[in-house]
């Protein structure tokens, strides 16, 4: 029996034909990925596309309406993805149930679990050269072949309340962590009435939480380090994090961090933000679509750059390139799929994304011509010279591989309990570069050493 897909969707069905001519079947009986529909006057392709993003849908629906316009014998439907993305995808290729187009999460994995289709010999020598300055291999290549084309790039940043931040006396985002822990504090102790924190974070998905916090702040400081990941020395090093794990330690000691974070998913911290109760967050460039369309608000926010270890700022905040959209290997309407994903592709509409502010494109052709996003907050979110395109790190490849409890895991309990830091910073960079040389050996990675890699030279290669 197949297994179903419950829980794990917020099914839009945003048919095409809604925005076509109107159908007189009046059928809505769910059917399986890929299959054909009839709708009224024909036969048309129907093809479904999964997506988590969420800042976006109205946007979305507007697209596939305008598509079907254009493609009136190919039917798209859309759902937007709950939680747990990555494991919904592989519950639906182990079901037969997977969507002929949708966003990747783990490019590597998908790759080598063989869900994606290589896209090379769809892509026009135009579109091509488009995308040719952005191509990185396990970014949305994998052994030479294009499996999916970058499209948007996440800008990371604090995020701040401004009307917190004044009631605590504080004018301006903290530069170093130590003021960060310190601000966190101010905004605790000055807004007790309302029962507002200084810091929160979506510490449920704890790896990926503290990578938000941590990525930003340590690429900034000069540190070469990602995901735990060293660039130039090609070995994992988590024991730059100390300052780090120190201050996220005394926060909670301090009670300026919201309780219960270690269950937060990202979601209800954001409508806990969007309701005054949080003075700080790192995300990245694409809340301030979330704050317009998904948890409208109307206190005073922004985003900064991160503070840094000392206040300077020898790095470049790290930007993750890459996959944006892929295609379904085993797809039975791979030239409708094709279509779909083309559109999506095309300058105009991602000009027009970049503008509307869901998120900051890094394509080349839509920053030359694309004007200021018109969305509240994103000021804060537009590149700066401190911001500069990143490789992936191994981190996703390797975890799998890591014996004992991962980072995350072992960071938040520190968060939580206290502990000995240096002990679990040397554990975790031990067992994590073991985890490296297990998934090279296995063909997972092919990342390297870069003794050349400067953090600070690439200061200013992504500012317009």
């Amino acid at each position: 029996m197949k297994k179903k897909l419950t829980g794990a969707l917020l099914s839009l069905s945003l048919a095409a034909t809604l925005a076509a001519c109107g159908s007189g079947d009046g059928d809505s009986a769910a059917q399986s990925p890929g299959a054909s529909a009839g709708a009224g006057t024909g036969e048309k392709t129907k093809i479904t596309y999964w997506t988590i993003d969420r800042q976006d849908v109205d946007y979305m629906k507007q697209l596939i309406a305008d598509f079907s316009k254009i493609n009136p014998d190919i039917e798209v439907e859309m759902s937007v993805m709950a939680d747990n993305y990555t494991q919904s995808v592989d519950i639906a290729f182990a079901s037969n149930q997977a969507p002929d187009v949708f966003r990747t999460s783990d490019f590597v994995s998908f790759v080598k679990k063989g869900y994606l289709m290589p896209l090379d010999d769809m892509i026009s020598p135009e579109m091509k050269d488009r995308f040719s300055t952005l191509m990185v291999e396990e970014a949305n290549m994998f052994d030479g072949k294009t499996y999916s084309l970058p499209a948007y790039g996440q800008l990371w940043r604090l995020i701040y309340n401004k009307d917190l931040f004044e009631k605590a006396g504080l004018t301006e985002p903290p530069k170093t962590i130590a003021e960060m822990v310190d601000y966190a504090k101010k905004i605790t102790e000055a807004n007790k009435s309302t029962g507002a924190y200084g810091f929160a974070g979506n510490f449920k998905s704890s790896t990926s939480a503290f990578n938000r916090v941590a990525n930003p702040i340590f690429s900034l400081s000069g540190t070469s380090v990602v995901d735990g990941y060293n660039y130039k020395t090609g070995q994992f090093d988590f024991t730059v994090y100390k300052p780090l794990l120190e201050g996220l330690r005394q926060m909670k000691l301090d009670g300026s961090m919201m309780p219960g974070v270690e269950s937060l998913d990202i979601d209800p911290l954001r409508a806990q933000f969007a309701a005054g109760k949080i003075g700080m967050y790192f995300n990245h460039s694409g809340e301030p679509g979330v704050y317009q369309n998904q948890f409208p608000t109307n206190i005073n926010w922004g985003g900064a750059l991160p503070p840094t270890i000392d206040g300077s700022r020898t790095g470049s905040v790290s930007v993750l390139a890459g996959h944006y959209i892929a295609m379904n290997k085993n797809t039975k309407h791979k030239e409708a799929a094709w279509k779909f994903m083309e559109y999506v592709y095309s300058f105009e509409r991602q000009k027009t994304y970049h503008e509307k502010g869901f998120a900051i494109s890094i394509v080349p052709d839509v920053n030359a011509a694309a004007a200021k996003p018109s969305i509240p907050g994103i000021e804060g979110f537009l590149p700066t010279k401190y911001d500069a395109l990143y490789s992936p790190s191994p981190l996703s490849a390797t975890e799998g591989k890591v014996e004992g409890v991962k980072a995350g895991s072992s960071i938040v309990k520190y968060m939580l309990e206290g502990g000995d830091a240096d002990a679990i910073l040397k554990d975790l960079t031990n067992r994590y570069n073991t985890g490296l040389q297990k998934a090279k050996e296995a063909g997972d990675t092919k990342t390297a050493a870069n003794p050349s890699f400067d953090p600070a030279a690439l200061q200013g290669s992504m500012a317009k």
